[in-house]
């Protein structure tokens, strides 16, 4: 299985950085670092998968692409 796709952006209003996950409705986690962020965020996408999971709602594919990677070359 490809992995998700995350965007990681800096927040002026939290003072931090986001990272969050398309795909996964809700999934995003902060950090003071772009790393944290994204250690946060993948900590977020297991629990986000494992309770999916455990109440049998579907797990949906990996399909966000950013429009860069729709871009005719």
């Amino acid at each position: 299985m490809k992995d998700y796709h995350i965007n990681i952006f800096y927040s002026e209003e939290d003072g931090g950085y986001i990272a969050d996950i398309p795909d996964l409705g809700a999934c995003s986690a902060f950090g003071e670092t772009p790393e944290k962020a994204l250690a946060e965020v993948q900590q977020a996408k297991e629990a986000w998968l494992e309770a999916a999971r455990a109440a049998g709602k579907p797990v949906p594919p990996p399909r966000y692409r950013p429009a860069i990677y729709s871009a005719p070359r």
